[in-house]
């Protein structure tokens, strides 16, 4: 009856979870749903955001890692991250005066472990594939709601990359007639979906014209060598402030942008399996061997991330595509010193962030979390195979009953 209740509404309140590749916490929006697909307008009601304890970050990128990782630790996490999540939105429920029950639908996204955008062609136990952990099942039951997730394996099973996923809702709600527009989401990892004009207010919504990708890391390497650099005292640089007292050295930048995913062409992704610990550990050491003040290690760290950002624009956007604005989301809209090195690669184009805007950075991907999951249930599909390479649309999600 639960089910059939939901599916014969056409408005619904549903609870987004976002977990990222940063992990940093839990992010959850409640989120009031009017319709579905490119045309469903979303109204943020409450978002909340749940820090991971410093254990479990850690416990965390040791299963992002295949030397130090195990079996044992990767199944009892798949329900530990899940009674965290059931916790964060009954929590995020109280704080919105809400009872639980009032929540129509949970969304979540999962806490990715490993992602493998392109398959082995050596090994075939490893093909194309993803793994998101955070049992849908055990939030269903803390929770009392039915629980829609697990959205990624579904585009990947008819020939996508399983990310990036957000321009989907990106799409919905930042598409604008008369400018072109980046969303730049810098969370662990930095993706971007350009968004051309559209000629008239009229035009039908179609996104089959965007250009989507993940543009490398974001805050992945900076908050590892902070994270390095200071003992384990700073798990970021609040507000850029380290790097900004720092000098980018250019010699170390080049070779870091000479890595191989740079010039791929889209559709692509990455994460942890190429720009963890394991990578930002390995430069750093040859950082401090060369006697580099910390602070200009933070500052390169922080270029990095910029000039992969711009660079990105420059190889794969801007040929195709007039842009007018970049709009910033994630934690690395906090970073004064990025914004300030984008704002001087990018002079052509306003930066901006998606809260200058009325749309809150920090809960963007929950937001967008929650228009999938209300997608699922309209059975509508809720993939781009412009930016994730699927064969076709497709209906991403797995169900869990309470």
């Amino acid at each position: 009856m639960m089910l059939r209740s939901l599916l014969n509404q056409t408005s619904l309140t549903v609870a987004g979870i976002m977990s990222g590749t940063s992990l940093d916490g839990i992010d959850v929006a409640l989120v009031r749903i009017d319709g579905c697909g490119v045309d469903a307008k979303a109204r943020l009601i409450h978002f909340e955001s749940f820090p991971y304890a410093e254990e479990v970050r850690e416990k965390l990128k040791q299963l992002c890692s295949i030397d130090h990782s195990d079996v044992a630790l990767l199944c009892g996490m798949n329900f530990a991250i899940a009674e965290r999540f059931a916790a964060a939105v009954i929590q995020t429920a109280a704080a919105a005066k809400m009872k639980v029950e009032e929540i129509d639908l949970i969304s979540s996204h999962g806490q990715t472990v490993w992602h493998i955008p392109v398959a082995d062609e050596a090994n075939p136990f490893l093909p194309k594939s993803t793994l998101q952990i955070g049992d849908l099942s055990v939030i269903a039951k803390r929770t009392g709601r039915p629980v829609v997730g697990d959205f990624r394996t579904a585009d990947m099973a008819v020939g996508g990359q399983g990310a990036p996923l957000a321009p989907y809702g990106d799409f919905i709600m930042f598409r604008d007639a008369d400018k072109g527009r980046i969303l730049q989401n810098i969370g662990g990892i930095g993706n971007c979906t350009a968004i051309p004009a559209r000629s008239s207010t009229t035009a039908p919504a179609d996104a089959s014209d965007l250009i989507a990708f993940d543009t490398g890391p974001g805050n992945m390497v900076m908050d590892q060598v902070v994270y390095e650099l200071s003992e384990g005292r700073l798990s970021y640089d609040a507000d850029g402030a380290w790097a900004a007292r720092g000098q980018v050295n250019t010699e170390i930048l080049a070779d870091m942008l000479a890595h191989p995913y740079f010039g791929q062409l889209p559709p692509k992704t990455t994460g942890r399996e190429l720009f963890g610990k394991a990578y930002t550990s390995s430069w750093l050491t040859a950082a401090v061997e060369q006697g580099l003040p910390q602070e200009d290690i933070v500052a390169t760290a922080t270029a990095f991330t910029a000039h992969s950002i711009a660079r990105a624009y420059q190889e794969f956007v801007f040929p195709h595509c007039d842009i007018a604005e970049v709009i910033v989301s994630g934690g690395g809209a906090r970073n004064r010193t990025l914004l300030m090195m984008l704002r001087e690669l990018l002079p052509m184009q306003s930066i901006l962030t998606s809260d200058e805007l009325g749309i809150s950075g920090d809960a963007k991907e929950a937001i967008l979390f929650a228009l999938l999951g209300n997608d699922w249930i309209h059975g509508v599909p809720n993939n781009l195979p412009s930016a994730t390479g699927a064969l076709r649309p497709t209906i991403m999600g797995k169900l869990a009953l309470p």
